[in-house]
């Protein structure tokens, strides 16, 4: 019997479903399982021996594995990478330049994290381990990531959901590695949600990076947040017309109100009328918060929308 958390996605890519605070089907790492295997993403922290039994249930023992590279370093996406960095010893860590220093020395991010999520923290995250500094390979505005045998991953600078954020795109397969660039992606209602966090969410980034994606030619979009898509153009026009839509909205519930509070119900209610099949089960709704809280969004287009107000003239 196979093992229920990864699925084989053909060319030698598997998804590993990483459960993040115990959810299904919310948070994704990828295998490559090419000559010179890499894992795409690393999840949590508490995730990491679940991560390493999928690895080498799918043929990676410890020796094996050539690298692990992580779009970003927010723990959702690279808290296990202290982890697995010590499980998999010959991994090279791949990251933006942006993002390296926190791997080295994660002190400020994982105190971050702390203040941020609170007792929520342990449950869904623990704590990041620090990298070798030795072991990290920091990332440009685009770069390169061999697989072996020709296949590269092309790596080019995405920011917007976070200054520090990288698109993958695989040479062979045209698989784009989304990371939060494009939104969290809920397979059951088939639709887009912003990911839009403070402190770096940043509109126009985030609009560029979108671009660029649809740029990158690629033939299936594999997001973190969840799965593999194949609709590339419409899932990516689809994200960009959800962001637009909610930095409108909190746009018009701070024009009524400077409460962020209000803002968050405003933007609630609204989500809610216009995606009422996302709404009507409790339990999706429960685990998505876990994952991308409409409080968290509206908070960071809020200090966003701060940025450029304070940078208008007067």
């Amino acid at each position: 019997m196979g093992n229920p958390i990864t699925t084989a996605l053909g060319d030698e890519v598997f998804e590993i479903d990483t459960q993040m605070g115990g959810h299904a089907g919310i948070t994704a790492s990828y295998l490559i399982r090419s000559s010179k295997p890499c894992l795409v993403e690393t999840g949590t922290a508490r995730s990491a021996p679940m991560v390493v039994d999928s690895l080498r249930q799918l043929g990676i023992d410890a020796a094996d594995l050539a690298t692990i590279v992580v779009t970003h370093i927010h723990l959702d996406h690279a808290g296990g990478v202290g982890d697995l960095a010590t499980a998999f010893p010959n991994a090279t860590i791949v990251v933006h330049e942006k993002g390296a220093r926190h791997l080295a020395d994660p002190t400020k991010l994982v105190a971050s994290a702390h203040r941020v999520f609170g007792p929520d923290m342990d449950r869904l995250f623990g704590d990041l381990l620090p990298t070798p500094v030795e072991r990290i390979v920091s990332l440009g505005d685009t770069g390169s990531i061999d697989l072996g045998d020709g296949r590269v991953l092309k790596t080019f600078h995405n920011p917007g959901h976070a200054s520090h954020h990288v698109g993958l795109l695989d040479s062979q397969t045209g698989d784009l590695y989304t990371g939060d660039a494009a939104g969290v992606y809920v397979q059951q209602t088939a639709q887009v949600r912003p990911a839009t966090p403070p402190p770096d969410f940043d509109l126009d980034l985030a609009l560029s990076s979108l671009a660029r994606m649809r740029d990158a030619g690629a033939e299936r979009l594999l997001f973190s947040h969840y799965g593999p898509v194949t609709a590339v153009h419409d899932v990516l026009a689809e994200s960009e017309a959800e962001l637009c839509y909610w930095v409108e909205a909190v746009r018009e519930a701070r024009s009524q109100s400077p409460d962020i509070d209000h803002a968050v119900a405003l933007v609630k209610e609204r989500d809610r009328a216009r995606h009422l099949d996302f709404y009507a089960d409790p339990d999706r709704v429960t685990t998505y918060e876990d994952l991308s809280s409409v409080q968290a969004n509206v908070m960071g287009i809020s200090r966003w929308l701060d940025q450029q107000e304070n940078q208008s003239p007067q």
